[in-house]
């Protein structure tokens, strides 16, 4: 399927836009089916943003709503609490033809693995995301890249549609917006973030309780898991123009090793991001044979998305991944040329 490149300067949606995905919803027959999808490897802002939308449309008296992502129907451990998950179904049972395709927190539609046909197969579509590097697949566009997580934008949505906050919808939209600003300590922990937070709360949800669920609960064997791969964790001080790089990886043996399941590893970053000599941080995750899935961050000098937009992925500048193939070593070989190339300094864009 054909993609063309965002508008580099895209600003966020218009109200042309807003005015397109109201009318999407609201002009619905009464037995219209809508399918709601997010990205392979849901994250908190993926499933929360989709099943916090999804129980807005319940709310609005949508009777037939289905959600679901592409691959093997596992919620990550951290997840299994989400109000909504009863709206979940396998990716190979859902409509072939909805009347309404939502998609969530997907920057482009090879995110959405075996379900992008939908894209063509659906009577409509809508996009909500905030990745700058969204793609503009789909029909209408609600993509903010100045919004914190994908939940801000479904948020503003279901206000537009007129249905209130309630204990559930806020539920999964509190850990959308905690997970995707790392428990709003990164630099997208606006003001606005902050009021939204507290819109939520203010539904009786209890933060403390969510917050030691989705951040401070992992099995041993992950702890253990976690252990080994730090132990091979590499510093090159010399990578992105003397900044450094900081990486290391994990491969399917390790864990079957540990009997640990794929989502265990998306928390890894942070342990590996926390080193001090480097700006750059990766994690390498094998996803198949000489097949790895690349998270990337950085402390604010290096551009990653550039980084990873360059090697077929997207992101943020922050926050950033990509499929890459080979050996780790080559894949971070990829990466160091990359950002030798790139410079990705923000203060020498001007």
């Amino acid at each position: 399927m054909a993609e063309a490149r965002a508008p580099a300067a895209y600003g966020g949606p218009t109200e042309d836009d807003w005015s397109a995905a109201l009318a999407a919803v609201r002009d619905l027959p009464a037995d219209a089916r809508v399918l709601l999808i997010c990205h392979v490897n849901p994250d908190g802002d993926a499933l929360g943003s989709m099943l916090g939308f999804a129980l807005g449309l319940r709310r609005l008296g949508v009777r037939q709503v289905q959600a679901t992502f592409p691959g093997p129907p596992e919620v990550p451990l951290p997840f299994q609490a989400l109000p909504g998950l009863d709206l979940l179904v396998p990716d190979d049972q859902v409509w072939v033809d909805p009347d309404l395709l939502l998609c969530f927190d997907a920057a482009s539609a090879s995110r959405l693995g075996s379900l992008a046909d939908r894209l063509l197969t659906a009577k409509t579509s809508v996009v909500l995301d905030h990745h700058a590097s969204n793609t503009r697949f789909g029909g209408t566009h609600l993509v903010d890249p100045t919004a914190a997580a994908t939940a801000v934008v479904a948020e503003q949505l279901l206000a537009r549609l007129g249905v209130p906050l309630d204990a559930e919808i806020a539920e999964c939209f509190y850990v959308a917006v905690a997970t995707d600003t790392g428990s709003f300590r990164f630099d997208a922990t606006t003001p606005a973030v902050h009021e939204m937070a507290a819109r939520l709360i203010a539904t009786g949800i209890r933060p403390g309780e969510i917050s030691r669920r989705v951040f401070d609960s992992r099995p041993f064997g992950a702890v253990r898991l976690y252990g080994e791969v730090l132990q091979r964790a590499e510093l090159d001080p010399r990578a992105a123009g003397g900044r450094g790089l900081v990486w290391t990886y994990a491969t399917l043996d390790d864990l079957a090793r540990h009997g640990q399941s794929a989502y265990v590893l998306e928390a890894l970053i942070d342990s590996v991001r926390c080193a001090i000599e480097a700006d750059v941080s990766c994690v390498v995750k094998q996803v198949g044979d000489a097949e790895w899935a690349v998270s990337m961050r950085s402390r604010g000098a290096v551009d990653v998305s550039r980084v990873a937009v360059a090697l077929g992925g997207g992101g943020h500048r922050l926050a950033a991944g990509f499929t890459g193939h080979g050996s780790p070593a080559q894949v971070v070989d990829a990466i160091r040329a990359e950002l030798a190339a790139d410079g990705a300094c923000p203060e020498d864009q001007g």
